[in-house]
């Protein structure tokens, strides 16, 4: 069998449970621009045992919130929430920039850094008091997540928590996000 990187942790029959995400996730220096370091999560997508892995661990922190629907940020977040959907047996909704879904939508207008930014959703994609886990690739400033909740709750959803991959903490970002926040892998620097 070949090293995949994954150690069968004690107690799990998938094997899948233990294994250091942050070796399957490239930091790639200066992108989109001078002096960032963009964490990539491509290198993980492309390792499936990695991302099977990814998956079960998120998985097993969401089941305890009892969701009935999952919710991804556009983009990165789809690629989370759809498969955790099927694997929970859950439907799954998307939350989008402005004029990307078609039919009626509700939106939540929220603040940059440097300007002003609009979150949407279908007006139908959810039944008031549905459950919903919000997820997305990262966690940063917390703009974005802070405002995808918001939006949510505009919709009539309880949202108990959000979960990421990622989390830069040294940016802060939980402390604008009102529910609990689950993440697989931080970095302080």
């Amino acid at each position: 069998m070949p090293d995949n990187g994954l150690t069968p942790a004690s107690g799990t029959s998938s094997g899948t449970q233990d294994f250091d995400l942050k070796a399957h996730i490239r930091g790639v220096p200066d992108f989109p621009k001078p002096g960032i370091l963009f964490y990539d999560i491509s290198t993980l997508l492309r390792d499936g045992p990695a991302w099977r892995g990814a998956m079960d661990r998120l998985a097993e922190i969401i089941r305890p919130y009892r969701p009935t629907l999952l919710a991804g940020i556009e983009s990165r977040g789809f690629l989370m929430a759809a498969p955790m959907a099927l694997e929970l047996g859950l439907g799954f909704i998307m939350l989008r920039k402005p004029r990307k879904l078609p039919g009626a939508t509700i939106g939540y207008d929220y603040d940059l850094e440097y300007g002003k930014d609009r979150i949407e959703m279908q007006a139908d994609a959810l039944r008031p008091g549905e459950r919903v886990v919000l997820l997305d690739d990262l966690l940063a400033t917390g703009g974005t997540m802070a405002a995808a909740i918001q939006l949510l709750r505009k919709a009539g959803a309880e949202v108990p928590a959000a979960a990421t991959l990622i989390e830069l903490r040294f940016l802060n970002g939980r402390a604008r996000v009102d529910v609990p926040v689950e993440t697989l892998a931080t970095y302080d620097d």
